[in-house]
């Protein structure tokens, strides 16, 4: 064996750990599907103020009961609970396994480790979140007739300890507004301002306005309410309705397509070059060395220093300088991949036909757009088997939660610029355009398909996930294998990725 296999079987074995580590790491980590389903719920509690002008028309009434639910109160005050014992739960499982890490050193290290730190930050996000929740489930309470079991979680979150004291003033407030006789505290007004939003602080605006008697203030109060409800309203119809037409349009597509490869056989668009493979003049050794070294190693280790030792301001709390951060190394692993690819296959020049191939004027945008609809429907299922699977857990992509919470329009425009044009044509060139291509010398087109999906779904390091991210990246793959054109599943991988970023601005919006 050469030095530079026994190199690169390093380098694969330290690639191979430093994943694993990341996949770990992203067990105890809460999916990001729960935030988004408790955001869409904070967007219906604020739609189910809305009041037509015509209260008696129950054809209204029904149109907003379907889109609402029949008690929308009752459903969030269900969904609160379970997010609440969840995330308890997670955080009592992180806090012992922190404590068993500590008490297995033998002697005290003079810095934390990276395993400790990582676990003291998850702690920290962890009761971040719980105050958040504990806090609206009690204003939920309140609004089912629940005021003793509200007091309870109000007076419970007072009780935690290592979080913001914003939390436990704001829940000493809340305790004593719904208190028998109610007891007004002087900044009441102010903590409900700034550590509640949407519905439950105009809820709870509401009933402070009502003790105070300020009956002006409850009148723009009730303007602003309606205001809300209307825009959360046509918020929900987006949501719903673009997706839902979108995946019926896909449903139809995945139908013609199977009927169409049942009677036609091998002249039907599935099976189009569903066998022909590409002449890859490379081994193993080069996919290899391209993915340890050029997107593992460059993504997981080179990079990340690289940025630690950069005078960039860290932990500020800026929008604009996180969104920056990421673009910025999103860039430099692509780069640094690219050019491991280049300089990796560049004694191959120039390559057989069909390899990298982006031809402009052909039929690339309507595979890619199809491949659009027929995966919609595809990983909305796989999706919902997987939550079901982890209940929760298994962690997700951190660019999804700052897009969610960014309130600034120049930071959502950076994100949408990572996720909706470099991710796309950087993941395609190297997942689709490099990987699939060169496995197919070594196993079948369907193969190679299924074998990188699963190495692009692996590369997001995240076990929640997987799954999903191997259905995407199968159509991705059906969709360039049968059009050869990298176009087409850049397309695809662009759309999803700005159709998610949309539905997130207008969840995150909803303030």
């Amino acid at each position: 064996m050469t030095i530079k296999r026994l190199l690169l079987l390093g380098l694969t074995l330290l690639a191979i750990m430093l994943s694993g580590l990341s996949l770990l790491n992203s067990w105890q980590k809460p999916q990001f599907q729960s935030r988004l389903e408790l955001y869409q719920t904070n967007i219906i509690l604020q739609a189910q103020a809305w009041q037509p002008e015509d209260s008696s028309d129950k054809n209204i009434q029904t149109i907003q009961e379907s889109i609402l639910g029949a008690n929308p109160q009752m459903s969030a005050t269900k969904q609160y609970k379970e997010a609440s014992e969840s995330v308890q739960t997670s955080l009592e499982t992180t806090k012992k396994k922190l404590v068993k890490l500590q008490s297995s050193a033998p002697t005290p290290a003079l810095s934390l480790s990276v395993e400790e730190k990582s676990l003291q930050k998850s702690i920290q996000q962890q009761q971040k979140l719980l105050a958040e929740l504990d806090l609206r489930l009690g204003i939920l309470q309140t609004q089912q007739q629940e005021i003793d079991n509200a007091i309870k979680t109000w007076s419970q979150l007072q009780q935690y300890s290592n979080i913001n004291p914003k939390y436990q003033e704001t829940a000493e407030v809340l305790s004593g507004m719904w208190s028998k006789p109610p007891r007004l505290f002087p900044k009441a007004e102010q903590l409900i301002q700034q550590n509640l939003d949407s519905w439950f602080r105009s809820t709870v605006l509401e009933k402070l306005y009502q003790l105070q008697q300020r009956q002006e203030a409850l009148s723009s109060l009730k303007i602003a309410q309606q205001e809300a409800a209307t825009q959360a309203l046509l918020k929900l119809a987006i949501i719903a309705t673009i997706p839902t037409l979108t995946a019926l349009l896909g449903t139809i597509i995945l139908i013609f397509l199977l009927l169409q490869r049942l009677f036609k056989g091998r002249e039907s668009l599935l099976a189009r070059n569903g066998d022909l493979v590409w002449s890859t003049p490379w081994n193993w050794e080069i996919i290899i060395q391209v993915f340890v070294l050029g997107f593992f190693l460059m993504g997981q280790l080179f990079i990340p220093e690289l940025l630690s030792i950069l005078p960039i301001p860290r932990g500020t709390g800026n929008a604009r300088i996180e969104a920056f951060v990421v673009l910025v190394s999103y860039l430099l692993v692509a780069f640094g991949s690219l050019s491991v690819l280049y300089f990796s296959i560049r004694r191959f020049f120039p390559l057989p036909e069909n390899w990298f191939r982006c031809k402009l004027f052909s039929n690339w945008f309507f595979w890619g757009l199809g491949g659009y609809c027929a995966a919609l429907p595809i990983v909305v299922i796989v999706s919902l088997i997987n939550q079901k699977l982890w209940q929760g857990q298994g962690g997700s992509n951190p660019l999804l939660q700052m897009a969610l919470e960014s309130r600034d329009n120049t930071a959502l425009g950076i994100f949408f610029f990572t996720a909706a044009v470099a991710a796309p044509f950087f993941e395609e060139f190297l997942f689709r355009g490099f990987l699939l291509p060169s496995l197919t010398r070594y196993t079948s087109v369907w193969g190679a398909i299924f074998a990188s999906s699963l190495l692009f779904a692996a590369a997001h390091l995240s076990l929640a996930e997987i799954l999903p991210l191997t259905a995407l990246g199968m159509v991705l793959g059906v969709v360039y294998t049968r059009s050869r054109n990298l176009l087409a599943p850049m397309l695809l991988h662009s759309l999803w990725n700005s159709g998610t970023l949309i539905s997130l601005f207008l969840l995150g919006s909803n303030n």
